[in-house]
């Protein structure tokens, strides 16, 4: 099932529920996977499009959950709280740090990176190899730290 069924079979879960927060967020989703289509893209979109548009998403409510945290606006970072857990739902499951860290010295290994200079190399390979499953500012903050160690 591709996502875009997915999201309008959520929608009407969301309507019958009377669910704001979701078909708030299920409806943004749809609104970015229509833009997708009509954008020079075409309308086949690939999964790892959809992918990459729902990262994009979640990123995005994750900086402004940080922002209206630091700012002390508890009311607009609940909104952004309940946008991201379901934007979440639609994402794989993310790595623990436990695991992450596993991954990135398998990773280090296998290309035989050894100083901070290296750094490159391998949170390209592990970004390719870890899509989805680990955000990329932590890829690069445990990249470093192994790297520095």
């Amino acid at each position: 099932m591709s996502l875009e069924a997915k999201v309008m079979e959520e929608i009407k879960t969301a309507m019958r529920a009377k669910d704001e927060a979701a078909l708030r967020t299920l409806r943004a989703i749809k609104a970015a996977i229509l833009l997708e289509k009509t954008s020079g893209s075409g309308v086949n979109i690939t999964e790892a499009d959809e992918l990459k548009m729902l990262q994009k998403m979640a990123k995005q409510r994750r900086d402004s959950l940080d922002i209206f945290t630091q700012q002390n606006r508890e009311d607009l970072a609940a909104k952004e709280r309940e946008e991201l857990a379901i934007i979440e739902r639609f994402l794989p499951q993310q790595l623990n740090p436990e695991e992450l860290q596993a991954e990135l010295k398998a990773i280090i290994a296998e290309i035989g990176a050894s100083s901070p200079a290296d750094m490159g190399k391998v949170i390209g390979v592990a970004s390719k190899k870890l899509a989805g499953r680990a955000d990329g500012k932590m890829i690069s903050e445990t990249v470093k730290q192994l790297l520095n160690s």
